[in-house]
């Protein structure tokens, strides 16, 4: 818990450094939906923050919600995934260990799998077309056991 408090910690002098670098402050606006985010398990959706930052006594636009995820975005505390089908989905990444991810194309559901430091073989190739690789994402798209086995059983 100690650990965990700590590189939350870590994590929003990282943002008030962004936020200072673009000439911002880390107003209470900002500071709710970070700690929002931060509470976050997974993956989840612009419009599930919304609703998470309406709950509290201090309300906050969606369009303070989309700016600071924005923010948060370009400090590098959260990345987009690009899994979703109307809406973009995010998930913080400061306890993240890499991973990727596949989605079974019938029932929805999303599984996480480990990084096996696929960057080490493409970072060389585009670093020498001199371009600066933020991060990366691997998707793989299928059909999970669960249809499969019902499959089966029609």
């Amino acid at each position: 818990m100690i650990k965990q408090a700590q590189s939350i910690g870590k994590e929003k002098e990282r943002f008030i450094t962004h936020l200072n670098k673009v000439g911002l402050k880390l107003t209470l606006g900002r500071q709710l939906v970070f700690d929002e985010v931060m509470s976050a398990h997974g993956h989840f959706a612009p419009e599930e923050l919304v609703k998470k930052c309406r709950h509290h006594k201090r309300r906050v636009s969606r369009a303070t919600i989309y700016r600071s995820l924005q923010e948060l975005l370009e400090a590098g505390i959260v990345r987009k995934t690009a899994f979703g089908e109307k809406h973009q989905h995010y998930e913080h990444i400061y306890d993240e260990k890499p991973h990727h991810h596949a989605k079974c194309v019938r029932c929805g559901r999303y599984f996480e799998f480990p990084d096996l430091g696929e960057d080490s073989v493409y970072r060389p190739l585009l670093e020498k077309e001199g371009f600066k690789i933020l991060g990366h994402e691997m998707h793989f798209y299928g059909i999970c056991k669960n249809c499969t086995d019902e499959e089966k059983l029609i």
